[in-house]
């Protein structure tokens, strides 16, 4: 009977044409709306790394001196002197401290102009801790990073930019004043948002959601060759002047991550984080009362507000808009289904019931909206278009998946049943006698 039912939806969608495109396009629009927005904040709060999310941590360290409760200047980094040490404990199976970094590439190929590079210091327990595969090579090795070699890991496309297709592994080239040898590529990743080099949301300097990392050097070898910083700065008192005084103070420019074997040891890392403040403090260090904070990715990436305001705000919006699409779909819908007073009298006189009438029109309007969910993902993908040319987050983020995709197809149907309903009840109401003296 619903197959019978789904063939006669198809056929009223030629009769009353205009009504019916007029029904259509309302629904679509609404639903595409809400639907961009939706694939939006769907990319920007998704899990970027699944698989170890509960199992890698961030820390935080609040070096303020202790008259300082101003919430504004409290740092989301951490300074050389905390990284250091922390990145020397033994805890966790992986550790590393990063910071941002850029740089002039001088390529040896000829035809191939200097260009800036952007990139990270990092530790070699770096790429093992976030998955990432390399096409040719490997990370350099735990004795080049204590020898503070000039080695260097680049991206494919950069690999690809300098040498072609030739191999880049044991090449040489000149990043940012100083000589590196190539010791491996990486294989093309993604990682949505860029949660492990950001602060602020993705929009501080350096530290977008979507940005592109280039090259990638040892840590201990950029503090060595006073690579520069392609970040925030965040300095609680005045520090020496130069480089060696920044990473000899409280400034806070770097960022330090650690994996643990399983997620049930995030208390005792934390407590290990607690009793390295309590240490520093013996010290005549780190000062204020609040201390240290430990975050996973997804407590990360809500304290760095990823998911703002005006992204939420945006999307009940356009849920809000969508609602006001189904109002217009209900009068519209009441106006087409009224308009067959007549055969749904006659229907009823000739022995179909309440139930066959509610079923008959409740799958006519969810064949409505199949058909405007098919002009809705058409209308949703133009618009994430559009969104995408705004900026490279906006970029990064306006793609719909698979599920975004099945989601707009079943939100377009059960918007046009929910708006189905009352014309639906409607024409249950019809009195078969009534309708039969006025033919």
């Amino acid at each position: 009977m619903i197959g019978y039912y789904f063939k006669l939806g198809l056929r009223q969608l030629r009769r009353s044409p205009a009504l019916t495109a007029l029904v259509i396009v309302t629904l679509a629009v609404g639903v595409a709306a809400s639907m961009s927005t939706l694939t939006v904040l769907y990319m920007m709060s998704s899990d970027p790394i699944p698989q170890k999310s509960n199992r890698l941590f961030t820390v935080t360290i609040d070096n303020r001196p202790a008259d300082n409760n101003d919430e504004e200047g409290k740092a989301r980094g951490l300074s050389w002197i905390d990284v250091k040490n922390l990145r020397e404990g033994a805890q966790g199976v992986r550790r590393s401290g990063m910071y941002g970094t850029a740089g002039i590439i001088e390529p040896e190929r000829q035809g191939i102009r200097n260009f800036i590079a952007s990139g990270m210091a990092v530790d070699r327990d770096f790429f093992a801790m976030m998955n990432l595969d390399f096409t040719q090579g490997s990370a350099w090795s735990k004795q080049d990073e204590n020898a503070e070699a000039r080695t260097i890991v680049l991206s494919t496309e950069t690999a690809q930019k300098l040498y072609g297709d030739e191999p880049a592994v044991g090449k040489m080239l000149r990043f940012a004043g100083n000589e590196y040898r190539v010791v491996g590529v990486l294989k093309r990743f993604v990682m949505l948002p860029r949660f492990y080099l950001m602060e602020n949301g993705g929009r501080g300097v350096g530290a977008g959601l979507s940005d592109v990392d280039e090259v990638f050097v040892p840590l201990t070898t950029a503090i060595a060759t006073e690579q520069v910083i392609n970040g925030n700065i965040n300095c609680q008192d005045d520090a020496e002047p130069g480089f060696k005084g920044l990473v000899g103070s409280e400034c806070t420019f770097m960022h330090f991550w650690a994996e643990t074997e399983t997620a049930g040891e995030r208390q005792a890392y934390k407590d290990y984080i607690d009793g390295y403040v309590q240490q520093q403090r013996a010290r005549g260090r780190l000062p204020h009362k609040e201390g240290a904070e430990l975050y996973d990715v997804r407590d990360w990436l809500s304290f760095i507000g990823v998911v703002d305001d005006d992204t939420k705000l945006q999307t009940w919006l356009a849920f809000g808009f969508l609602t006001v699409c189904l109002v217009n779909t209900i009068g519209l819908l009441l106006a087409k289904f009224t308009a067959r007073s007549g055969e749904i009298g006659v229907r009823r006189a000739l022995g179909a019931s309440r139930s066959q009438i509610c079923a008959q029109y409740l799958i006519e309007a969810a064949t409505l909206g199949l058909v405007g969910s098919l002009i809705g993902v058409a209308l949703a993908y133009g618009m994430l278009h559009l969104m995408a040319r705004q900026s490279p987050d906006l970029e990064a983020l306006a793609k719909m998946d698979a599920l975004m995709l099945l989601t707009t197809v079943l939100l377009s149907i059960a918007s046009s049943v929910i708006a189905g309903l009352l014309p639906t009840w409607r024409a249950m109401q019809v009195v078969p006698a009534l309708q039969l003296k006025s033919q």
